[in-house]
């Protein structure tokens, strides 16, 4: 979740919101500092004034007008003055030659206690004064209205990526090989542009899915045809030799057919395999058959109760094609066959191959020895089989011998 790009989004947003309301708090110190400063500065003033009229005239009525000039009225109850002076809250004092002057704050107003040198003292009401947080109205609005701009910039960047998850799932269906997509959208944006070009890739990548399998059938199908009208001529030669060698060659036509039959269903339709519990013995019986070997040049270990859950055409081809290829390669034409419950084996006697295993399990590959005449399908047909099967083929060289194994098998005991 930390790489996704909703909680970056949400993340940046969130210390977006939170800059802001560290901005708010400074500001709010600020202001308040500035509020404080600019009442001591009235104070101030006030209270020098008022120290020069206490030490040079009484108090009467033109100085009680002059003191409503500055907003401030003389307290003259002596109950009002006591508990102000007991009670209050001493926010600043000051001392001058000629006098101090002290700020109090009591029942939520502000008092100013002036004494003269002459030991004349008064205390003055603020009527002007208002609380503190009367003052931060406006920032209060500002920065609220930061705060709503800055949660519907993220509802609204949240709503313009929210196709990503939908784009996600087609690329995943996709990836599972299910083609019946639909993600185009009509945005206006990036996203959309992306959607819209894997959707029209999609398609592009249906109509040749299509074409494909349409041509690979209809190839099928006609080559079908041949196969079976040589086969019906064949019998009906004579009996010799020359009748036995046209009927296992249309066999092995036949054969080789199936193949890429087999081949087509996994790569191009991409058919469920049609999985059961099999014996693996009879298994490699059915893949000696439809090679058509020699069993006098096939060796078997076999762990005879072991059992495999696979698509028996399928995995009787994957292993058709390793003794195949195991007798052809080896230098007595023989292969060994080992089937145990963590592997199948194929050995054939022979010199180690040229290239990694990759370079033969690509299809239309072969090795250098001139004498073959294979196109290189065997082993990419076994390498296809096998992973649809979530098994694995492994090569070593080992002792003058080839080893091919079968891995992953999950055997059924």
């Amino acid at each position: 979740m930390k790489k996704s790009i909703f909680y970056n989004i949400t993340f940046i947003f969130l210390v977006a919101a939170m800059a802001v309301g560290v901005a708010y708090l400074y500001m709010i110190k600020y202001d308040k500092q500035k509020y404080t400063q600019e009442l001591n500065q009235r104070y101030s003033i006030v209270a020098r004034a008022t120290l020069y009229r206490l030490l040079t005239q009484p108090v009467n009525a033109s100085f009680r007008r002059d003191l409503a000039l500055y907003n401030m009225k003389l307290v003259k109850d002596t109950k009002r003055i006591k508990n102000v002076l007991q009670k209050g809250e001493v926010l600043q004092k000051v001392r001058t030659k000629v006098g101090s002057s002290a700020i109090y704050y009591y029942k939520k107003s502000n008092y100013l206690l002036i004494e003269s040198v002459n030991n004349k003292a008064i205390l003055l009401f603020d009527k002007a004064f208002k609380p503190y947080r009367t003052q931060i109205l406006y920032i209060k609005i500002i920065f609220g209205s930061i705060f709503i701009v800055l949660f519907l910039a993220y509802l609204w960047t949240i709503s313009r990526l929210s196709p990503i998850k939908k784009l996600k799932n087609e690329i995943d269906k996709f990836g599972r090989g299910d083609l019946d997509i639909d993600c185009k959208m009509d945005r206006g944006d990036e996203i959309s542009e992306v959607a819209n070009a894997f959707n029209n890739a999609v398609n592009e990548i249906k109509k040749l899915n299509n074409s494909r399998k349409l041509f690979l059938r209809n190839i099928m199908h006609e080559l079908k045809t041949p196969i079976t009208k040589g086969m019906l001529s064949a019998e009906m030669l004579p009996p010799g030799k020359q009748k036995q060698r046209l009927i296992s060659v249309f066999q092995r036509l036949e054969s080789l057919l199936n193949e890429f039959i087999a081949i087509e269903q996994i790569t191009v339709d991409g058919s469920y395999l049609k999985k059961r519990i099999y014996r693996i013995i009879d298994i490699i019986d059915e893949a000696i058959d439809i090679s058509m070997a020699d069993r006098n040049h096939i060796e078997l270990t076999i762990q005879e109760d072991l059992q495999l859950k696979v698509d028996f055409k399928l995995f009787s081809i994957a292993i058709k094609n390793m003794i195949d290829n195991g007798i052809k390669y080896s230098e007595d034409n023989k292969v060994l066959v080992y089937a145990e419950e963590d592997s199948i084996d194929f050995l054939s006697k022979g010199k180690k191959l040229e290239h990694d295993l990759e370079y033969y399990i690509e299809p239309f590959t072969q090795g250098s020895d001139k004498k073959s005449k294979s196109f290189g399908l065997g082993l990419y047909i076994v390498d296809s089989i096998l992973k649809a099967h979530k098994m694995k083929l492994v090569y070593e060289y080992k002792n003058g011998y080839n080893i091919f194994k079968f891995t992953n098998i999950m055997p059924i005991l």
